[in-house]
This record gives structure tokens, C-alpha cells and sequence, in this order.
């Protein structure tokens, strides 16, 4: 070996020498070194302390599918802390009797109601969905929204069963969503006399359940459909339609869905009009229900908002839909018919990967949207 070659082969084993020992003394530290302790859940928020100062702000959660008990309480807790006072969710007949008339599963609803009367949230509770058992005409799985006359009677005794557990608690009950489209009747052309006798059915037997008990007619998906549609009916003919079928006495409120669906989507200050699908569309519930007698009757507004997905057709900026869906909620202080504002929707159990993820307030980790912290700058007054 040349003196050359010596001198290289020294430098060489020196070098990697050293690599050698810094990496003994690394695998050292590392074994020498406790692993970092799990993390501990965020602390709640102090719910003591917050005080909106809009009263009709609220939000429709999505906890149906919720499978932990832990997110179902910091879903409530995050809605409070917003600065809500309202909130609705979704209780299906087809998951508390799955099985028969005769047996009930409670647990998850048990958890979703003591989560929101905890946060002291303003439980709204919307009732529709059929097991497969009341629905023998259809033993289709997809058709489990439809409910035929002869079970109108079994879903009466559910939702007068649910009351009764929850009387202490809940005081708002929607009878069903969206009947006024055939995707949500059980794919059967709308019908309003068909839902007037439900709601005949339902009625007593909510309020032998308990007489206080607020219940809403379900609300309607806003839209211009023409007449004889197999898709749906226009939502200010359904209701008018649903009055002549002698369905007045047989609601205490009404719920109403109310999406900006035009292109571009209108801001809430867009006036009112039977040709339009805007937030202000529920003035024209409001209008119907005057006609037929109703000016006492309040409305709940239980879905609506703005969407700020850039690929969906009725999309706005992310900057816009913080603007209208505060403009919203402040809007409704003007309409002393109006009590709550729920807006679509505060969260979703998992991403669905598609336009719907951008109608939430924050993400399905919990971590909150900017329109969630700007929503709360405005009803906490900050």
C-alpha cells in the first residue's frame, strides 16, 4: 500500500469510527429516554361564561353517526362556546327500534340529549326514518323512508315514546324532513294530504306524551319544481296544500329549510319572492301561514346556509360565507316570528370528500374553521 493509500485508509477508518460511536451514543439516549406521556383531551371550555348576545343562533349538528361518546360531548361543548344557543340533530326510528315495536336502544340517543343539556344547548330533536320492520310493503333497504299508512300508528307510539323519556329535557320535536320531495317520501310523489293524516296521527299522541311539548312540521327543501314533478313539490304550494288537506291544528311550529341556491348564491339581504330560493324564502313560509291563519305560529329555521366549496355549483368565497351567515343570524333579530336560526351544518363524523364538507364549521378532528371563529367574535361580542 501506498503512503498515499495509508493516509486515505486512516482518514477513512477514522471517520468512520466516530460515525460509529455518535451512533452507539444516540441508540443510548434514545433507550435512556422515556417516552412522552399521551396527550390529555383540551380542558372544556368554561360554558359559564359565555353569553351571546344574539339569542336565535344556532346550528344543526350531525352526531347521528357519532360512535364516540368523548367527540358527541365536545361537539356540544364547541357549539356552546361558538356562542349557540340552539341546536338541532337527527334521531331516526330506524336506529332506536331496529328491530321490533316492542324494544328500544336508547344509549346513543341518551348520550346526544345529556351532551346538549349539559352545554346548555336548546335541543332540537327531528324524528323520521323506518325500520325495515314497519315497512314490510318495501323490504328494499334504500326505501327506509317510506312509511305507509298502516304504520302510521307504531311511529306515532315511537315519537310519543321519545317525548316521554326526554320531556325534562327536550321540548322541540320535528315530524319528519323534507316530505315534499320524493327522495325523503319513500321515492312516492310528494303528498300532502298523505302527511296531513300522518301529522293527525302523530299529534295526540305527542301531546298525551306531554302537553307542553313544541311540535314542528317538518321542514320543506326549498325549490321551484313545477307542477306534477315526480321530484318534488314546490315548498310554498306543499305547505298551502297541506293546510286544505286540514292539517292546521295538527303542528305547533313550522321548521324550514332555507339555502341560497341561485347562481350566484344571494346574500341574505336579497329580498323576499316566490321565484326565488334564498335565505329571505322563509318570509314566504311565513306568508302562507298567515294566510291560513297561523300569524301565531313561530317558524324554526333547522337547515340552511352557504357553501364555500370552489368546485359546487351554488359556492361562494370563503370570505363571503363568513359575511352571510353572520348578516343571517343578525337578519333573524328583525323577525319576531322567527325564533332560532340552524344553520348546516357544525360538523360531520367523517369527511364525506365531496362539496358537503364545506357547509361545516369545523373539521372532523374538532379543529375549528375560520368561519367558526369568526361566528364567535360576533355572538360573544368581541
Amino acid at each position: 500500500m501506498s503512503h498515499r493509500n495509508r493516509h486515505s485508509f486512516t482518514i477513512y477508518h477514522s471517520t468512520f469510527t466516530i460515525i460509529i460511536a455518535a451512533l452507539l451514543t444516540i441508540q443510548l439516549v434514545v433507550q435512556a429516554t422515556p417516552p412522552p406521556a399521551p396527550l390529555s383531551p383540551a380542558p372544556p371550555p368554561n360554558l359559564a361564561n359565555i353569553h351571546p348576545i344574539n339569542p336565535k343562533i344556532g346550528v344543526h349538528t350531525r352526531l347521528t353517526d357519532e360512535p364516540d361518546p368523548q367527540k358527541i360531548v365536545q361537539n356540544m361543548q364547541m357549539v356552546r362556546a361558538m356562542g349557540a344557543s340552539w341546536v338541532v340533530e337527527y334521531f331516526p326510528w330506524s336506529y332506536i327500534q331496529p328491530t321490533d315495536a316492542n324494544h328500544y336502544d336508547w344509549q346513543h340517543a341518551d348520550e346526544v340529549v345529556n351532551a346538549a343539556a349539559a352545554s346548555n344547548l336548546t335541543l332540537i330533536a327531528r324524528m323520521d326514518g323506518v325500520p325495515a320492520w314497519a315497512r314490510p310493503e318495501h323490504p328494499d333497504p334504500q326505501m327506509w323512508r317510506y312509511l305507509g299508512a298502516a304504520h302510521y300508528d307504531q311511529f306515532a307510539s315511537f315519537v310519543a315514546a321519545f317525548i316521554a323519556r326526554y320531556h325534562d329535557r327536550v321540548h322541540y320535536f320535528v315530524i319528519w324532513n323534507e316530505q315534499n320531495t320524493a327522495a325523503e317520501w319513500g321515492e312516492r310523489p310528494p303528498d300532502p294530504a298523505a302527511y296531513a293524516a300522518l301529522m293527525h296521527v302523530v299529534y295526540p299522541a305527542a301531546k298525551v306524551a306531554d302537553p307542553s311539548a313544541t311540535i314542528l312540521l317538518g321542514g320543506l327543501a326549498p325549490n321551484l319544481e313545477p307542477a306534477g314533478s315526480a321530484v318534488a313539490m314546490d315548498d310554498l304550494t306543499y305547505l298551502d296544500a297541506y293546510y286544505k288537506a286540514g292539517g292546521g291544528a295538527y303542528f305547533d311550529a313550522l321548521a324550514a329549510h332555507v339555502y341560497a341556491l341561485s347562481v350566484p348564491p344571494a346574500p341574505p339581504s336579497d329580498p323576499s319572492a316566490s321565484d326565488k330560493l334564498n335565505f329571505a324564502r322563509v318570509e314566504q313560509l311565513r306568508t302562507v301561514m298567515v294566510a291560513n291563519g297561523d300569524a301565531a305560529k313561530q317558524i324554526y329555521i333547522t337547515e340552511g346556509g352557504w357553501n364555500d366549496n370552489p368546485r359546487y355549483t351554488y359556492a361562494v368565497r370563503p370570505a363571503q360565507r363568513i359575511a352571510y351567515t353572520i348578516a343571517a343570524y343578525q337578519l333573524a333579530l328583525n323577525w319576531p316570528w322567527c325564533a332560532a336560526v340552524n344553520l348546516w351544518a357544525f360538523s360531520l363524523p367523517q369527511p364525506s370528500y365531496t362539496y358537503m364538507d364545506n357547509y361545516t364549521f369545523v373539521a372532523p378532528d374538532l379543529l375549528p374553521k375560520p368561519i367558526y371563529l369568526e361566528v364567535q367574535k360576533y355572538a360573544l361580542g368581541r
